[in-house]
């Protein structure tokens, strides 16, 4: 990992590779949008973080996105509930600004539609698989959140691999959607591997 600013950013080099891939086959200009798109997602997080009073340690970002490590364990279950949810919330906000424009920019509307509905999945340690942790632990017990993520992260990242290996099969190939696939799988397998051995 590259580390910028003191430590409190790292990079992953496999990002960069990534991002000068997706650039190349698909454009510079997608390319900021969807930058800018994943810079407003990651403000939403920061936003109600710093509101709700946490200190945000460091931003690690990776070929499947940004990570924020936080002194999270200090919020309450519903502050933290709010502060995962507000990067989905601000990419749909973002959307639904863009979509009021004159000239409306189509293809900005769903790169923030799609990165809003990515993260809303459940599967840890994305944003819908930490709300969903949190709100069962919220109401039956860290326990019971430990084993609900579990599994759904697993059903999910089976289905989505699923998804992506019929959608490049039927397409004759669309390798966009290796990076997705493969983290999920990812995700999955770490589950079992790892986190949450709750019986």
């Amino acid at each position: 990992m590259w580390q910028i600013f003191d430590g409190r950013v790292e990079i992953s080099p496999a990002f960069f590779l990534l991002s000068g891939w997706f650039g190349l086959a698909n454009g510079w200009e997608l390319l900021g949008t969807v930058m800018l798109a994943a810079g407003v997602h990651e403000a939403g997080h920061c936003l109600v973080l710093l509101w709700n009073g946490a200190d945000i340690r460091k931003l690690r970002i990776g070929v499947l996105g940004a990570v924020l490590e936080t002194d999270s364990g200090e919020l309450s279950y519903g502050a933290e509930f709010l502060a995962v949810l507000a990067g989905p919330a601000t990419n749909l906000a973002a959307a639904a600004v863009l979509a009021l424009l004159e000239h409306p920019p189509v293809v900005g509307i769903g790169v923030h539609l799609v990165l809003a509905a990515f993260n809303l999945l459940p599967l840890y340690p994305l944003d819908g698989g930490r709300a969903l942790e949190l709100l069962i632990s919220w109401a039956a017990g860290p326990a019971a959140g430990a084993r609900a993520v579990r599994w759904c992260t697993v059903a999910t990242a089976a289905g989505v691999c699923a998804a992506a290996v019929g959608v490049m099969w039927s397409t004759g190939g669309s390798l966009w959607l290796l990076p997705a696939a493969a983290g999920a799988a990812g995700y999955g397998a770490a589950e079992l591997r790892q986190r949450h051995f709750v019986k």
